[in-house]
C-alpha cells in the first residue's frame, strides 16, 4: 500500500518545480535600478541584453544616461556622439552630448553641441553655465532673463550663486524650494555646501545629517561631512570619516576615487600632493589652489609662479593665493596697492566668513593700519589659537600698537621653527623684551645667532631701544659689539651715553656698584681720547665709595 500510493512519474515533478520557483532570484529590471540610483547596476544591465539582443527599449540612451550620472562623462560623450551618427537621432541628443562635454571640461564643443540641439529648457540652463565658464556677463543675464520659476531653473540658478560666492543667494533659494517640496533631501546637502562654504561648519553638519539619515552611503555627503571634521576638529577625524565613503565607493563612481585622493592629501598636510595633485588638476578645481598652497609652503615660488602664471583668478580663495604669491615674488613697496586691492576683492567676495576676515587683516596690515587689524583678527582668533601663522601676524599687530607684554606672549606660543629662526620674528619679540624690562633676554637672542647682516640689524635695534628704555647696561654692550664690528662709527658716542647712564643708575641705587668693573672694561675696548677722561672720573668715585674696581 506505501508503495502504491507514491505515483511513479507524476508524484515527484511538481514537488521539483515548486522548489525551482521557490529558489529562483528574480532579476530586478531597468526601472527598479534607477530608482534605487543603482547606475552601475543598471548599466550592467543594459550592456548584457545588449551583448545578448535583448535591448530595452533607448537603450543607447539610457547606457549614455547611466555612465553620466556615474561620472563617466567620456563614456556618456561617445554613447551620445555614437547616437548622434544615426540620421534618425532624436534632435535633444545634442544637448545631452553638450552636456557630457561640459563636464569633461570641453566648453567650447559643448557650446558648439549645445547650438544644434532645439531650444529647451535644459538647453538654456547648459547656456547659461557656459556664458559663467567663458565670463560672458552680458550672455549670463540674458540665459538668466529666460530662467523660469521651476525647480529645475531655480536650482540652475542657485549653483551659479554658488560658484560666483554668492551663497547666502544660494541658501535662500534652497530653503524656498524646500518649503515647497520636503522631500527633495539632496537640497540639505546643498544647503550645507553653503554653509560650510561660509564656515559655519557646525551648521553644515547639523543640515547634513538630516540628509545622511535618509541616504547613508551618498558619496558628495559624506565627503562633505569629512570635510566639516577637518575644520572643526583635524586631519585624523576628517581621514576616519573619509574611510566609510572609500568603503563604500571603492569600485562606482570613479570621481569619487579621485576627490578621496585629493581630500587624503588635504587631510595629510600635503603628503603625497606632488603625486596625487598634478594629474587632477584639470580634473577637480581646487587641485590646482592646493599645488599652489603646498609649493608655497614649501618656498618653491617658482612652481607655484608656474602653476597659476595664466589662471584669471575667478573665485575668491584664488584670489586670495594669487595676491598671497605676487606678495611672495614681488616687493612688498612695490606691489603694496595691488595686493590690499587683491585682498579686498577677496574679502568683498567671501562677505562675513573667516577668509574675509584674515583678507581685511592682511590688506589693513599692508597699509599699516593695526587697529583695524586686530579688529579682524580679534574677531576670528578663536579658530586659530594653536596657529602659527595667526599668532606670528596677530603678535606684530599687538606689537605695532604697543601692547608690548600681550605680544610677547603671543609670539612665545609659536612652535615653527621656521618662524623662530626669522629676523622679523626675532626683532619683534627682542623689541618686546626689552619694551618689557627684559633686555637680558634681548641680548641672549642676539648670542644665540650667527655673524650675519640679521645679527648685526639686531644689535642696532637693542642698543638703540635699551637705550631709550634705560637698560643702558644691555646698550652699552650692544654698542660695544657694534663698535667693534665697524670702528669707524660713531657707534662710540652711542657707548658713552649708555656708561654713563649706568653710572647714574648705580648712583640712584637702581644698579649695583660692582656693574662698575664690567663699564670700565667695555670703555677700555674704544680707541676714543675721551676714554681716559671718563675712567678717571669713574675710578676717583669708586676711591672714594671704597667700590673695589680689580
Amino acid at each position: 500500500m506505501g508503495e502504491n500510493s507514491i505515483p511513479a512519474v507524476g508524484g515527484e515533478t511538481p514537488v521539483g518545480i515548486s522548489e525551482k520557483k521557490k529558489n529562483k532570484t528574480k532579476v530586478p529590471g531597468l526601472e527598479e535600478y534607477l530608482q534605487q540610483r543603482d547606475y552601475l547596476g543598471a548599466l550592467t544591465l543594459l550592456e548584457f541584453q545588449r551583448s545578448v539582443g535583448e535591448k530595452e527599449e533607448h537603450a543607447d540612451l539610457w547606457i549614455g544616461y547611466c555612465a553620466f550620472h556615474l561620472g563617466d562623462y567620456k563614456r556618456a560623450m561617445e554613447e551620445y556622439k555614437s547616437l548622434t551618427l544615426n540620421p534618425e537621432c532624436p534632435a535633444e541628443v545634442w544637448v545631452f552630448l553638450a552636456c557630457a562635454l561640459f563636464f569633461l571640461g570641453l566648453y567650447k564643443d559643448a557650446e558648439e553641441a549645445a547650438s544644434k540641439a532645439p531650444v529647451s529648457p535644459l538647453q538654456n540652463r547648459l547656456l547659461f553655465h557656459l556664458a559663467h565658464k567663458f565670463n560672458n556677463e552680458k550672455r549670463l543675464m540674458g540665459f538668466h532673463q529666460n530662467l523660469e520659476d521651476v525647480t529645475e531653473d531655480q536650482l540652475s540658478l542657485a549653483s551659479i550663486h554658488y560658484m560666483r560666492s554668492h551663497y547666502q543667494e544660494a541658501i535662500d533659494i534652497y530653503k524656498r524650494l524646500l518649503l515647497q517640496n520636503r522631500d527633495f533631501l539632496a537640497l540639505k546637502v546643498y544647503v550645507a555646501l553653503c554653509y560650510y562654504k561660509l564656515d559655519y561648519y557646525d551648521v553644515s553638519q547639523e543640515v547634513l545629517a538630516v540628509y545622511l539619515q535618509n541616504i547613508p552611503d551618498s558619496t558628495i555627503a559624506l565627503n562633505l561631512k569629512a570635510c566639516n571634521h577637518f575644520r572643526l576638529y583635524n586631519g585624523k577625524a576628517a581621514e576616519a570619516e573619509l574611510k566609510n565613503l572609500i568603503d563604500i565607493s571603492s569600485c562606482s563612481f570613479e570621481f569619487a576615487k579621485e576627490l578621496i585622493r585629493h581630500n587624503l592629501v588635504v587631510f595629510r598636510g600635503g603628503e603625497g600632493a606632488l603625486q596625487v595633485l598634478p594629474p587632477l588638476i584639470d580634473v577637480i578645481p581646487e587641485a590646482r589652489l592646493n599645488l599652489v598652497i603646498y609649493y608655497l609652503r614649501q618656498d618653491d615660488i617658482q612652481e607655484a609662479y608656474n602653476l597659476i602664471e595664466d589662471l584669471v583668478p575667478t573665485t575668491p580663495q584664488a584670489r586670495l593665493v594669487n595676491a598671497v604669491l605676487q606678495i611672495k615674488i614681488s616687493s612688498i613697496l612695490f606691489f603694496k596697492a595691488t595686493a590690499c586691492e587683491l585682498v579686498c576683492m577677496t574679502f568683498f567676495s567671501l562677505s562675513d566668513t573667516i577668509p574675509g576676515r584674515q583678507c581685511m587683516a592682511s590688506c589693513f596690515f599692508l597699509l599699516r593700519q593695526f587697529e583695524d587689524v586686530l579688529i579682524y583678527l580679534n574677531s576670528v582668533k578663536g579658530y586659530f589659537y594653536n596657529d602659527d601663522t595667526f599668532n606670528f601676524n596677530y603678535a606684530q599687530a599687538k606689537a605695532a600698537l604697543g601692547n608690548y607684554k600681550e605680544a610677547e606672549e603671543i609670539f612665545l606660543l609659536i612652535q615653527s621653527e621656521k618662524i623662530k629662526n626669522d629676523y622679523v620674528y626675532l626683532s619683534w619679540l627682542a623689541r618686546c623684551y626689552i619694551m618689557n624690562q627684559k633686555g637680558q633676554l634681548a641680548w641672549e637672542l642676539y648670542l644665540k645667532m650667527g655673524t650675519s647682516s640679521d645679527s648685526f640689524s639686531l644689535l642696532q635695534l637693542i642698543a638703540n631701544d635699551c637705550y631709550k628704555m634705560g637698560q643702558f647696561y644691555y646698550a652699552a654692550k650692544a654698542f660695544d659689539a657694534l663698535e667693534k664690528l665697524d670702528p669707524g662709527s660713531n657707534y662710540w658716542e652711542g657707548k658713552r651715553g649708555a656708561c654713563v647712564g649706568i653710572f647714574q643708575l648705580i648712583l640712584a641705587n637702581k644698579e649695583s656698584k660692582e656693574t662698575l668693573k664690567e663699564v670700565l672694561i667695555l670703555l677700555r675696548n674704544s680707541g676714543n681720547p675721551q676714554v681716559e677722561y671718563i675712567i678717571r672720573a669713574l675710578r676717583k668715585w669708586a676711591k672714594d665709595n671704597r667700590v673695589l674696581l680689580s
